[in-house]
């Protein structure tokens, strides 16, 4: 058994591949993952039923273990009157772990080629159901200690 916060294999084997500049998509209940993926990116399913598991669940447990250097979420354009709620919960999540830059907005289209380019290492395929609930991040660097 391992110790820590982010104990799935598969995740972990594809972060010790990544390194700095890597992207890590984690895709909502919505998102077609099987045709909107990097080339080379792992997928991994963790869309048990309709809600489990969420992305903010999935975001958590991997601020355990990377750090992030972008946070890019899906705009929404017209079809919305206000930002989804999930983005001020990924806001607060990514400010727990020293991120403080705004989440950067990629039109829906444009997401989607950016989420299949060959920089994509992970793909997270969550059960959340709220909407454009999408994040990629950029994996950071780890600065040594001093």
């Amino acid at each position: 058994m391992l110790k820590g916060e982010l104990i799935q294999p598969d995740i972990l084997a594809a972060l010790g591949r990544a390194g700095h500049g890597a992207k890590i998509l984690i895709a909502d209940g919505n998102y077609p993952f099987s045709i909107h993926s990097g080339p080379k990116a792992s997928i991994v399913q963790l869309n048990l039923s309709p809600g489990v598991v969420s992305c903010t669940q999935v975001l958590h447990a991997l601020l355990t273990a990377i750090p992030v250097e972008d946070a890019a979420v899906m705009d929404y354009g017209n079809a919305l009157p206000a930002d989804p709620p999930i983005w001020a919960e990924f806001v607060q999540l990514l400010a727990g772990a020293g991120f403080e830059n705004p989440l950067t907005r990629i039109e829906r289209f444009e997401f989607y080629d950016v989420a299949s380019a060959p920089d994509v290492a992970l793909t997270i395929a969550t059960g959340d159901q709220a909407i454009y609930a999408n994040l990629l991040l950029t994996i950071g660097v780890v600065a040594p200690p001093g």
